[in-house]
């Protein structure tokens, strides 16, 4: 008895370790995190989740693209499915109508989706040209949609997989949706992408440059007066309400609004690939990674 009592308090201690070096890895440099709060992964058993999307409600919907599917995570913390052909969507992000507006990759397309799951094409080509696979999106306060358009070859394509455009660029989608035009041609792989919510300035990531930059938002949607924002590319990327940029990749790094670094919250999976803030008070750092979707409870709250 005196050795399995050992052995349990042995494994106790190395239980507490553990958790202690987990918290100490978190690096918050402003207190953006919720006192005492702790990554904890929420639900697991998916191949490769992306695209997490919060609705006006504060539910999240991510997807499992491998498998061609959507989740839904609830603001109770229950998972359901809504719907088993995304069009093996990838970015995803409501617009004021309540529709879900994603990046279809299998048809290199941006579909919505209404509350039933019924899909519809949004864009389906560029000048006559399929696209090289819509990667994410983000939709400005006049109903605008500006979307990466990065190739990255699927094995689930049945078209050519090489380059269908000239490059890999930013487009900008006017809020009537009859128009669609370039807005950045300059950047090697272009990925995550988020605008602060009174839609003055744009955020996107170079992956392949390792880079992301800044841009003014012009009344016609054009981009202008691009900077370097920070010396880190991003997959998915979001904003909080104290204007602090979230990227990912290994784990998610925090910059604030000048670009300096305040937080790296860790996440343990070979690759994190998106983020979002859900939740009824949106305080919900959702987090997309691998296998498995991760939550940590922040101060600070999302914007949408």
């Amino acid at each position: 008895m005196k050795y399995a009592a050992h052995h349990i308090f042995s494994s106790f201690l190395a239980l507490v370790f553990s958790f202690n070096a987990l918290q100490a890895q978190i690096f918050d440099e402003k207190g953006i995190v919720a006192p005492g709060a702790v990554v904890e992964k929420l639900a697991k058993g998916f191949t490769f989740t992306e695209g997490p999307a919060v609705d006006k409600k504060g539910n999240i919907f991510f997807t499992d693209q491998p498998n061609d599917r959507i989740l839904k995570w609830s603001v109770k913390g229950e998972l359901s499915t809504f719907t088993t052909e995304s069009g093996r969507s990838n970015g995803m992000y409501f617009d004021k109508k309540g529709r879900l507006i994603t990046c279809a990759d299998m048809d290199n397309q941006l579909w919505a989706f209404d509350e039933n799951a019924r899909p519809a094409v949004l864009l389906k080509e560029y000048e006559g040209k399929l696209l090289n696979g819509p990667n994410d999106l983000w939709i400005d306060p006049k109903g605008g949609i500006y979307f990466t358009d990065p190739l990255y070859k699927r094995n689930y394509w049945k078209r050519n997989p090489e380059m269908q455009q000239d490059g890999e660029h930013v487009y900008y989608i006017t809020p009537d949706g009859k128009n669609i035009f370039r807005v950045d041609k300059d950047l090697e792989k272009p990925n995550g992408i988020i605008g602060t919510p009174d839609g003055k300035k744009l955020y996107v990531a170079d992956i392949r440059a390792n880079k992301t930059y800044e841009y003014k938002i012009n009344a016609d949607g054009s981009l202008s007066d691009k900077k370097l924002f920070a010396e880190l590319g991003s997959d998915g990327m979001t904003i909080d309400n104290q204007g602090n940029i979230y990227l990912t990749g290994k784990g998610v790094t925090v910059f604030d609004k000048t670009g300096k670094q305040i937080a790296q919250i860790p996440i343990d999976a070979n690759w994190t690939a998106n983020v979002c803030f859900g939740g009824k008070d949106r305080k919900l750092l959702f987090i997309t990674a691998m296998d498995a979707v991760y939550g940590l409870r922040m101060k600070v709250k999302g914007v949408q």
